[in-house]
Formats: structure tokens, sequence, C-alpha cells
């Protein structure tokens, strides 16, 4: 099973977003983002639709179009990106019902209900503890290319 990087590319587009506003550029287009991002700009516009329907960012039309933060990055949490992009619960279970006639089948999902549900919450503890400002601190220390 794959990892989906929707978080990670949403952390990026808002990290080099707050980058260029520290920059004195506080409105930047999609092609821009996606050339630091290294991917289609129709994913990182995708990813900028749910970032606005969250409030975290605002889009310009007209002259100077283009996208800016709409809080400052200190103010962002990663569980406010997490959130915006709707990302799904880490684990699930079974698509279907398992076999209730086995002892395995009947207790499983009461079992990893509550496991997954502790697994979920200390996630979102880890990223409610983080801003796209510390995001951004920790990258700028990494300045030399493999």
């Amino acid at each position: 099973m794959a990892a989906n990087s929707r978080l990670t590319i949403a952390v990026h587009v808002l990290a080099w977003m707050a980058l260029a506003k520290r920059r004195g550029r506080e409105i930047m287009t999609s092609d821009e983002i996606a050339a630091s991002v290294a991917t289609n700009p129709v994913i990182v516009r995708r990813s900028l639709g749910d970032l606005r329907e969250a409030g975290l960012v605002e889009s310009r039309r007209g002259a100077g179009a283009g996208w800016l933060l709409a809080r400052e990055p200190a103010a962002i949490t990663l569980l406010d990106v997490h959130r915006a992009i709707g990302a799904e619960p880490l684990f699930a279970l079974h698509a279907t019902e398992p076999n209730l006639d086995c002892p395995v089948g009947l207790g499983i999902r009461p079992a990893l209900t509550e496991v997954y549900a502790a697994a979920d919450a200390a996630v979102a503890r880890e990223l409610a503890g983080r801003t796209v400002a510390d995001v951004l601190a920790e990258t700028l220390t990494h300045q030399e290319r493999p």
C-alpha cells in the first residue's frame, strides 16, 4: 500500500509560501509553487483549493492574481493542514463484516477500533504541536544538497 503524500504536498506549499512572504513576495502563482514541489500545477491547485476552504490561504484574481497565506505560518498547525486536506484516518477496519462465527472475526473490530482511535489521537497531538513556521525553520537548517 502506497503512503498518501497529500499532507506533505500541502505543508510544502505552505512552507514555500511562508518563505516567499518572508522574502517580500506575498502572492504566488500555482505554477511558481508547483516548481518548488516539483509536481503538476493541477495537483498544487487542488491542494490550494482545500487549503482555501479551510481558511489557510486566499486567492486573488485579476492583475497580480495568485495565492497568499490567510494566517501567519506560526498560527497554522499541521493538524489544521491535515484536516484541510480531508485526510482519512491512518487505519481502517475490514471493508466487509468479518465472519462473526469465528472467535477472531467476532472480536477483531472492537479490539482494533480502540487501538486505531489511540493511534489517530497520538498523530493528532503531534500534528497539533507543530506549525508551518516550525517546518520552515527546520527545513532551512537542511541546506546542504545530498
